[in-house]
C-alpha cells in the first residue's frame, strides 16, 4: 500500500536525479536553455525537473546524456524514475480496491475509471492540469486499463455504478469518442457482476452535486469510503464517516433509474450524439 513515506522517497529521488543533471550540465558548459531546446521542453519545465519539483523524464535524461557526453550515466537513472501509475492522493485507494469484494461508485461528471474506454481515458488524462509528460500519460492510461481487468476476472466481486446524466453528455475527446464510450457502458453492463444506473438531472440534487463517492468492502469485511475533489481526496475508514457517505450513496441510487431503464437512457444518449 502506498504511504507518505513512499511519496517522500520519490521526491528525494527526483531531487537527486535532477541535481545530477544540473551538475553534469554545469560541468559540460551546457545552458539550461540549450538543454530545454534539445529535449523540446519549456525552460521552466526543465528547471522544475532539475530542482526536483517534477519527475525528470526519459526525454530529458536522453537529451542531457547526449549533450553532456555522460555516456549512459544519466540514462542509468531511468530505472529509478518510472512514472507513478496513479496520482499520489489515490494510491492508497487503488491498493484497497484490489482486495475489494464489493465496490459501489457514484460519479457526477465523468465516466468512472473502471468503465472508461482507452481513448476516453487518454483524452481525459492528457488534459490534466498542470500537463503531464507523455510517459506519465501512457503509464496512467495503462494502469487504468489494468484496473478494469477486475470486472471480468473477479466474477465474485460486485460492482455497481451510478452515473449522473451530466457525465453522459460531457464531451471528453470528441463526439465519436463519447459515442463509443457510451456503447462501451452498455457492453460492460451485460456482465453479471456489474450494474450501471443513471441518475437523471434534477433528482436528488443536494447529494448528486456534492462530488463522487466510492464505497468499498474488503475480504475481511472492512468498509471504506473514498471521496475526491479537484485537488484533494480522502479515504475514510471511520465508521461514522463511512456511514454518512453510504447514506448519501443510497439516496442517489434510490432516485436513479433502474438498470433496464438506464440502458435505454444510455443508448438514446449515444444515438443522439
Amino acid at each position: 500500500m502506498a504511504t507518505s513515506g513512499d511519496a517522500q522517497q520519490s521526491q528525494q529521488t527526483w531531487r537527486y536525479c535532477g541535481n545530477q543533471i544540473k551538475m553534469w550540465r554545469d560541468q559540460a558548459g551546457v545552458t539550461r536553455q540549450a538543454l530545454a531546446e534539445e529535449a523540446n521542453y519549456d525552460y521552466e519545465y526543465v528547471k522544475s525537473m532539475e530542482n526536483g519539483r517534477r519527475r525528470p523524464t526519459l526525454g530529458l535524461l536522453q537529451a542531457a546524456d547526449q549533450l553532456c557526453a555522460a555516456r549512459g550515466k544519466l540514462l542509468a537513472a531511468q530505472g529509478f524514475l518510472k512514472p507513478e501509475p496513479f496520482p499520489a492522493r489515490s494510491q492508497e485507494f487503488v491498493a484497497i480496491e484490489k482486495d475489494a469484494i464489493a465496490l459501489h461508485s457514484y460519479e457526477p461528471l465523468l465516466i468512472p475509471g473502471l468503465l472508461q474506454t482507452e481513448e476516453y481515458a487518454r483524452a481525459l488524462i492528457s488534459e490534466s492540469c498542470p500537463p503531464l509528460d507523455d510517459e506519465t500519460v501512457e503509464e496512467r492510461v495503462g494502469a487504468r486499463l489494468q484496473r478494469q481487468e477486475a470486472l471480468t476476472l473477479k466474477k465474485g466481486v460486485v460492482f455497481s455504478f451510478a452515473v449522473y446524466e451530466a457525465a453522459l453528455g460531457a464531451l471528453v475527446g470528441d463526439r465519436e469518442v463519447m459515442r463509443r464510450q457510451l456503447y462501451h457502458l452498455l457492453k460492460v453492463a451485460d456482465l453479471r457482476n456489474v450494474s450501471i444506473q443513471v441518475l437523471p438531472v434534477g433528482r436528488a440534487s443536494g447529494v448528486a452535486l456534492s462530488g463522487p463517492i466510492v464505497l468499498l468492502e474488503t475480504a475481511d469485511h472492512h468498509h471504506y469510503a473514498f471521496a475526491e475533489g479537484q485537488e484533494t481526496s480522502a479515504l475514510y475508514a471511520d465508521a461514522h464517516k463511512v456511514s454518512s457517505l453510504t447514506q448519501a450513496h443510497g439516496m442517489i441510487r434510490m432516485h436513479a433509474l433502474s438498470v433496464a431503464e438506464s440502458a435505454v437512457f444510455i443508448r438514446k444518449a449515444a444515438d443522439e450524439l
